[in-house]
């Protein structure tokens, strides 16, 4: 008797799901799998769903994923706005914080973006092989790197004193990253990580997220003790962490 085995190959279609004056890029993944998975990110949502499912349930599944990728876009402003094309242009006012950046933005045919700052200039040279939402991202990052330069001396000196005033910690390097999945993070060997989106938010909230790191260093965890550190340094930390839930979608590039 001889058995023959099929292999059915894995398929991906994208689409754009239509948001009133919002276009979010989608993926449609039909893969050898035994469940439906939604996810949402910064390049877009994904359907993951078994390609041995009936058309009617493929049908079926696609419509409650669409109808899931709206709720989350109306329950969560900051993910509505990864997918807003933004524009970039000459004197337009970058404010950080405290600081104003004034734009100088050139397109050019080139390979790549390119960007430096100066006396509180950030000049951009763009190349035209990009457009809408991927030079947006590419744009955001860009200049994530730049106000890091700047600010990073500052933001170092910060961590620093708070270090010594509360925990008297090694604290290894400190960073400056574009990161959206969180505000900061630690390493056990006393890296600090910080997003440049925090520095967006009011100086006491870059404090509290400093805090938060710092007391990593002695419980690498989110236990009852750790939080205990926190309020002991920062009693009204609760008051910080509302604010980045509610404004979290201010705090970009």
């Amino acid at each position: 008797m001889v058995f023959y085995l099929i292999f059915m190959k894995a398929t991906v279609e994208q689409i754009v799901i239509k948001h009133g004056a919002i276009n979010v890029p989608a993926k449609i993944y039909l893969e050898r799998r035994s469940n439906v998975r939604y996810s949402m990110s910064k390049k877009g949502a994904i359907l993951r769903m078994p390609m041995r499912l009936s058309a009617n349930d493929k049908v079926q599944y696609t419509e409650q994923f669409l109808a899931w990728t709206k709720k989350q876009l109306d329950k969560r402003a900051d993910l509505a706005q990864l997918y807003v094309a933004k524009s970039y242009e000459t004197d337009d006012i970058l404010q950080v914080g405290a600081r104003n950046y004034r734009l100088v933005v050139e397109r050019a045919e080139r390979k790549t973006h390119t960007g430096r700052i100066r006396a509180g200039e950030i000049f951009l040279k763009l190349s035209n092989a990009q457009d809408g939402i991927a030079l947006t991202s590419s744009i955001k990052t860009l200049l994530s790197r730049l106000v890091a330069q700047d600010f990073l001396p500052s933001i170092t000196e910060r961590v620093a004193l708070i270090n010594e005033q509360n925990f008297q910690k090694q604290v290894k390097t400190v960073r400056l990253k574009y990161n959206r999945s969180n505000w900061g993070s630690c390493s056990s060997s006393g890296n600090i990580n910080l997003s440049t989106r925090l520095l967006f938010a009011p100086d006491p909230v870059i404090d509290y997220v400093i805090v938060h790191e710092l007391a990593h260093m002695i419980e690498m965890n989110h236990s009852s003790r750790f939080w205990a550190v926190v309020k002991n340094v920062m009693p009204d930390y609760k008051e910080k962490e509302k604010w980045l839930k509610v404004n979290s979608h201010l705090c970009d590039f």
